[in-house]
């Protein structure tokens, strides 16, 4: 079945800081605003805004050891992991009752495959067949 994905953006990936006092750094030394200091109410994420090409750029309060992954955003999740399955990722996990998931690359990195926010804003998407 043919798909769409993109390169939606970066998640900040913060060990045990607190998302707001992370958010505030980040902004700061990036040069963009907050749009949102603690998306969903969880103190779990903040989404920070002004953007280059409109990516997606979250700051994320993590357990796990401070990293930047990039998550990948498609109109279909399953067409798009089983491709990238095909192109040597696994499948490491499918947090929150599968919302997302995450893969690694044969090269090592841990990577996400979300649904698609917004198909008229970003950069262009690939359409895979």
């Amino acid at each position: 079945m043919a798909h769409q994905s993109r390169l939606a953006g970066f998640i900040i990936d913060c060990q045990d800081a607190p998302v707001e006092q992370s958010a505030q750094f980040w902004s700061a030394a990036l040069g963009f605003s907050i749009v949102d200091p603690n998306e969903g109410g969880e103190g779990k994420y903040a989404v920070l805004g002004d953007t280059p090409a409109d990516l997606h750029i979250e700051v994320q309060r993590v357990p796990h050891e401070s990293r930047v992954h990039l998550d990948i955003e498609t109109d279909d999740i399953e067409a798009e992991v089983a491709r990238l399955k095909t192109l040597g990722a696994i499948e490491v996990s499918r947090p929150h009752d599968g919302r997302w998931v995450v893969m690694q690359a044969p090269t090592g990195q841990r990577f996400c495959v979300v649904r698609l926010r917004n198909a008229q804003q970003g950069p262009r998407l690939n359409r895979w067949s």
